[in-house]
């Protein structure tokens, strides 16, 4: 089964000046019981954060939460003494575990672009800890690239503690990329810019596509898009 959810049903806040983020599933100010997790994926916000802005350290525990940055830079400070900075084109894990509180800030006078996705984790219990990669989100076109995972036989990418993979694609126009899926897992995909059509359907920019109960999804660009599909499983269990 399909589901279209269009641009413009994203809930849209702007708690501060320096911050613009749509949330996709219910997060902070935003309740919907009928839209509170997709499997473990417990939320997604798609944010702008101004320069000079930045959320300052705020607790957090037993959540994966995985940064890709779409465009400027990022910086990380948190509590058990990681710090980094991540730039256009790469990515960052937390395994928040047992507890820690982190800061992430916009250090310069543009706008950073960012998707923040938080994952239920499969194991509770673990130690906090950090994790930022080059992973080249805008270098490869016309496949399937995995940014993170809790598949530990998949490589170079960011590890975590949820049976789910993010993967990333940037699709020329006209082409096509087949994702393999079960009855038992889900689907979601949320697209960054142009259009591409999946098993029927037209989904265009910022608009998601949750699909639940499929077997192989034909994902075709009827323009040049750029989207990120997430591998899930269909519980929050995380089997």
């Amino acid at each position: 089964m399909l589901k279209l959810i269009p641009a413009t049903d994203r809930y849209h806040a702007t708690p501060t000046n320096w911050l613009s983020s749509y949330y996709l599933l219910s997060f902070a100010d935003y309740n919907d019981p009928d839209n509170e997790h997709f499997g473990p994926l417990r939320a997604f916000n798609d944010a702008t954060i101004q320069g000079k802005g930045g959320y300052p350290q705020q607790p957090r525990s037993e959540m994966e939460i995985v940064t890709l940055v779409l465009d400027g830079e990022l910086q990380h400070d948190d509590t058990v003494g990681n710090r980094g900075s991540i730039k256009k084109g790469d990515a960052q894990r937390i395994t928040a575990g047992t507890g820690l509180a982190h800061a992430e800030m916009n250090a310069t006078d543009t706008p950073t672009h960012i998707y923040q996705i938080w994952l239920m984790p499969s194991q509770k219990g673990l130690a906090p800890c950090y994790e930022q990669k080059d992973v080249s989100l805008f270098g490869t076109s016309n496949k399937l690239i995995p940014v993170a995972s809790g598949q530990k036989v998949l490589e170079d990418l960011l590890y975590v503690n949820s049976n789910s993979t993010i993967y990333w694609c940037n699709l020329d126009a006209d082409e096509t990329v087949r994702f393999k899926t079960f009855p038992i897992r889900n689907t979601f995909i949320y697209v960054l810019e142009g259009q591409i059509f999946v098993n029927g359907l037209d989904v265009g920019t910022s608009d998601q596509l949750r699909a639940t109960d499929e077997h192989v999804l034909e994902i075709r660009a009827t323009a040049d898009a750029r989207f990120v599909l997430l591998d899930l499983p269909a519980t929050p269990a995380n089997y």
